[in-house]
């Protein structure tokens, strides 16, 4: 009995992706440069100064500059002179990244999860109403205010935003008898080849973040939007927002790229990451 040997399936990963990967990688192969990173991530004014930052791991000026340098050099922090200091940031743009490629090199972005896990049992979901139009605005207006949310920065009329959602695919949250967030999928273009692309939005209110409510509307969100047959979701997140990029990814939405300085707010240019989610169902 003979044997015909199987092929290994041609790795996916480009020569290219796999040498920035190892490059990264590399640089955090040091622990102080990850202590340094941790501790910019975690400062309350998301930058330091590099005297500052040398006290705070206890090292030398000299050798903390030299780790600022190297992690500088492959785009983890951003380095800006302040009259004679350097003050030292996070490169937003590597809270996506960074977890992003080990994704890609782990084989994970193979078999996005579903959607999020670990419903809250007190968070109920359903479609939009007029009635929700003026709570729905007044959540979103606290979007705009963050400058992280969006790049509108007017809120626009109910029939304004109501013209802008594919009829049937919007939902609001309620919490405790109150609407406290709304998702809802757009259409990205007219052209009746894209009728199963959406864009989309999440929005909920500053009181009730963190008890779940996201989870609760993405989970609609996709499991609606496959029933519906739209076969691709995708949005638009600041780097900073790393909130909202931790519950898209737990809804199977994948990073495809940061779009380096895509727009201005306020007249400052802006990073957004692109995400999109693939229907296995469609």
């Amino acid at each position: 009995m003979t044997t015909t040997p199987v092929s290994a399936p041609a790795p996916t990963l480009s020569n290219a992706d796999a040498a920035s990967y190892a490059e990264w990688f590399a640089v955090l192969a040091d622990p102080t440069r990850v202590r340094l990173l941790h501790a910019l991530s975690t400062s309350p004014t998301g930058a330091m100064r590099v005297r500052d930052l040398s006290e705070a791991l206890r090292i030398s000026q000299s050798t903390c500059s030299h780790h600022v340098e190297l992690l500088r050099k492959v785009g983890f922090v951003v380095v800006d002179k302040v009259g004679t200091s350097s003050m030292v940031s996070v490169n937003a743009a590597c809270c996506t990244g960074l977890p992003h490629a080990a994704d890609v090199v782990m084989g994970t972005l193979s078999a996005p999860p579903c959607c999020p896990e670990d419903l809250p049992a007190d968070v109920t979901t359903r479609p939009v109403t007029e009635d929700d139009m003026p709570t729905a605005l007044s959540i979103y207006a606290e979007g705009l205010a963050t400058r992280n949310a969006t790049f509108e920065t007017k809120v626009p009329t109910a029939k304004q935003l109501r013209a802008r959602w594919l009829p049937g695919m919007a939902w609001v949250a309620e919490l405790d008898g109150e609407v406290v967030g709304w998702t809802a999928v757009m259409p990205v273009s007219g052209r009746q080849c894209y009728a199963g692309v959406g864009e989309t939005s999440v929005y909920v209110t500053e009181p009730a973040r963190g008890r779940g409510v996201g989870k609760a509307l993405l989970f609609t969100q996709v499991t609606e939007a496959d029933k519906a047959g739209m076969w691709t979701l995708q949005t638009s997140i600041f780097p900073e927002n790393r909130a909202s990029l931790a519950l898209h990814h737990s809804a199977g939405y994948r990073t495809l790229a940061v779009r380096t300085r895509i727009a201005q707010l306020d007249g400052v240019w802006r990073d957004t990451v692109l995400l999109e989610r693939r229907s296995e169902v469609n």
